[in-house]
């Protein structure tokens, strides 16, 4: 049509459970593995209420800080998990190795959700690595409080890492 204004951008969704239900994996390794972690969190909005749809991403180096090709076979450091209707979500991996002097292990993770036109993207770092961390040149730069959203506490069923996309609490998320 001559003369037609383009439409509005429209947000992501929510088309998650059709579109991304073959693609969901949250197991980068398999269970009895040595080394072998547990990942758990919740997707929140900025009031704390689940986010039902959300998909979380995360791609991480292995044990040996190595990313692919340069990996053992079959090592693709990606997985993707939908949260559930609580929001929660969950993966089962190893925990990376250190991938430069400067740099603490952690999972570089993508959140997915509705009312979203990016992705938004931050780390997990990991609570029970204080001394790699306090190191980091990332959670240097990004100051104490804002550092704090990205370490998950390990207790005893793994690490917890809740993702609070706005609000008081909200993890830092990274321009990309």
């Amino acid at each position: 049509m001559d003369g037609a204004l383009p439409t509005p951008s429209q947000t992501v969704g929510p088309f998650f459970d059709i579109g991304f239900r073959w693609l969901h994996d949250p197991e980068l390794v398999e269970r009895g593995r040595p080394g072998l972690i547990a990942i758990d969190g919740r997707v929140l909005d900025g009031r704390g209420d689940p986010v039902p749809d959300a998909v979380v991403e995360i791609f991480q180096a292995d044990g040996a800080g190595r990313f692919p090709p340069d990996t053992d076979e079959g090592w693709t450091g990606f997985g993707r998990c939908q949260a559930d209707e609580a929001g929660r979500f969950h993966f089962v991996t190893v925990k990376p190795g250190v991938v430069a002097p400067d740099s603490a292990p952690h999972l570089d993770v993508s959140v997915f959700a509705r009312g979203l036109l990016q992705r938004l993207v931050t780390r997990c770092y990991f609570g029970d690595e204080e001394k790699a961390n306090a190191g980091d040149r990332l959670l240097d730069e990004i100051g104490p409080d804002a550092a704090a959203t990205l370490v998950a506490p390990l207790d005893a069923g793994g690490y917890r890492f809740d993702l609070r996309l706005q609000g008081d609490e909200e993890t830092a998320f990274f321009a990309w």
